[in-house]
């Protein structure tokens, strides 16, 4: 079982504060799979949604693969996430309390079968990401420090 990480969200983990994870499977089209081979993916701007019982992967970008034909992708078109359905109920309750959303994490190959790792997740105050900052830069800090002596 190998798993070939592809692109990680690192603005989720500063604008949000991940409360749990799901691996999901992503429904796509074949030069989507090739474009994600050459790691032609950016994960920044998008977010999952719940729409009539099935959760969808919105904002995510994958650029036209480079050797396709006419029946290339729409870069920012939304893909189906593959849940089961006790995870989509699940996910259905969550997302339905105020403040909560789901925010992709990780795009990877698992198997040969791309996956993604999406959070529920509570968007963080700005006084949240002015610690969290504080807090890297201190442990920065503190590493240059244990690496000089």
């Amino acid at each position: 079982m190998t798993d070939e990480v592809v692109v990680r969200n690192k603005k989720a983990f500063f604008n949000y504060e991940i409360l749990d994870r799901y691996e999901a499977g992503l429904a796509l089209q074949g030069t989507e799979v090739k474009a994600i081979r050459d790691h032609k993916v950016n994960l920044k701007e998008s977010y999952a949604r719940v729409k009539n019982g099935e959760v969808w992967l919105e904002g995510c970008h994958i650029a036209p693969y480079r050797h396709g034909n006419l029946s290339n992708h729409e870069p920012l078109r939304p893909r189906k996430l593959l849940l089961h359905r006790r995870e989509i109920n699940k996910l259905i309750r969550v997302t339905e309390r105020k403040g909560f959303t789901l925010v992709p994490i990780v795009l990877y190959f698992k198997d040969g079968k791309v996956k993604v790792e999406i959070g529920v997740a509570r968007g963080k105050r700005l006084y949240d990401k002015r610690e969290t900052a504080k807090r890297k830069s201190a442990d920065r800090d503190i590493q240059m420090e244990l690496k000089r002596r």
